[in-house]
């Protein structure tokens, strides 16, 4: 329950966002800082999409991002003058280090050489940090997001949270699909689901759509099913691999000078580091695999005909539209992750008040151009922090896992109205404990 003038930050979604910003809010807690109350809502589990239950993987997979960069790296904390060294030092007890040792892996680890760990194993190393931080969890899933007496209201299945800040995480859906209902056409979802199977899938001709990490790890899984051809689609001249020396990573862990960039120079970064790009791990594999090839454009149409799967590829090339149609026996829907999937629960007084502070129309170019230093869509109060959609305007880290340290202190430090009393989060009392 919120205290008297206590405020609460409600969270949907329990992944490495939620976790870091529930540690370090209670570790600021424990130092005698005030802090808002961190309300988590999640319908699957911590972690659930580092597991195959998610949809997003089937959790056998490496972390494309080094361990290291845990829930407090890069550790420099700046919100809390003369005692930052102390509260860095409180976040080191949540370290991915800390978690090995607590498990007895930590020599084991070392001895093999640092390797990234499994994506379920990395969800294990979430859920190891929400439990020691007694981060709260609410078993329920939302399905409306409103605004009420100048405060967030988030309906779920089964009652009514109230928030002064809401912070909205995750990739979205796994299961969109550019043709749903043909059996040949595969959600990313699915086709994890397909390939946990006792049998390999078979096909002669495959297309994945999609030219970034969520297209990469499922080319991965490929490589050992029974298949002809892949073919990647993705709107890139070719297959580009990911900027990992120290100069690009720098960019993720340190922001500084980012926003003394040109926003040209921002998108070109993204398209040079992060966006539509494989990592050079994967290039490697690709390249010992001839069966790889990539088809240039964007699927303006998908249909069934002739016993394939028809795709109408649009490009542009020499100023001209040109389209093209391709045949397929299988079809992956690899194109990602849904920085904007949140919208369709907007209800309409909570859509008004984000226009009316936009401007504009609510549209994903607009949103990602309004997110302010915090993190929060600037000019709307309530806060609405949107991590996802910060990348261009505060730094290419916040939208994944390279500096979830420096995403809770921006996430933290934002200011909130005060109130004279906080109202209750109406919730079942066996609500209270995290979810396992």
């Amino acid at each position: 329950m919120s205290g008297a003038g206590t405020a609460t930050l409600a969270v949907i979604g329990a992944g490495p966002k939620a976790i870091a910003v529930a540690a370090k809010a209670a570790e600021l807690r424990a130092m005698g800082v005030d802090v808002p109350d961190v309300v988590v809502i999640e319908r699957s589990g911590v972690g659930a999409n580092w597991q195959a239950v998610g949809g997003w993987t089937d959790g056998q997979h490496r972390l494309g991002t080094s361990p290291e960069k845990d829930v407090g790296f890069p550790y420099r904390s700046t919100l809390v003058p003369r005692r930052n060294a102390e509260l860095d030092e409180r976040m080191t007890r949540h370290s991915w280090q800390a978690y090995l040792i607590a498990s007895a892996q930590f020599a084991e680890w070392v001895d093999r050489g640092r390797p990234a760990p499994t994506h379920s194993g990395w969800s294990r190393y979430l859920r190891w940090v929400a439990d020691n931080v007694g981060m709260t969890v609410l078993a329920d899933e939302v399905v409306g997001v409103d605004v009420r007496d100048d405060r967030w209201a988030l309906s779920t299945t089964r009652q009514t949270v109230q928030a002064d800040g809401l912070m909205i995480t995750g990739p979205g859906q796994a299961h969109r699909c550019i043709l749903p209902h043909d059996p040949r056409v595969l959600s990313i979802a699915q086709f994890w689901s397909r390939a946990a199977g006792r049998e390999l899938i078979a096909a002669d001709r495959v297309a994945v759509i999609g030219g970034g990490e969520t297209a990469a790890s499922m080319l991965n899984e490929l490589f050992r099913h029974r298949v002809s051809t892949i073919t990647v689609i993705s709107p890139q001249v070719t297959l580009f691999t990911r900027g990992e020396g120290f100069f690009e990573n720098t960019l993720f862990s340190d922001p500084t000078d980012w926003t003394s960039l040109t926003l040209a120079e921002r998108r070109d970064a993204f398209a040079r580091t992060d966006r539509g790009v494989f990592s050079a791990r994967v290039q490697d594999a690709l390249l010992a695999d001839d069966r790889i090839r990539h088809l240039r454009g964007r699927v303006a149409h998908a249909v069934a005909r002739d016993d394939r799967i028809r795709l109408t590829l649009s490009s542009n090339r020499s100023g001209e539209a040109l389209e093209t149609v391709h045949g397929f026996d299988l079809v992956i829907d690899g194109s990602g992750a849904d920085a904007m999937w949140f919208t369709p629960l907007l209800r309409q007084q909570a859509r008004d008040l984000l226009e009316l502070g936009l401007g504009a129309p609510l549209a994903g170019d607009v949103l990602e151009e309004s997110i302010g230093v915090d993190l929060a869509v600037s000019g709307v109060t309530p806060k609405l922090f949107l991590p996802g959609l910060a990348g261009l305007m505060q730094g290419p880290g916040f939208p994944n896992l390279s500096c979830l340290g420096l995403l809770s202190d921006r996430v933290l430090g934002a200011r909130y109205p005060r109130r004279a009393d906080a109202d209750e989060i109406t919730r079942r009392t066996d609500e209270h404990q995290p979810v396992r």
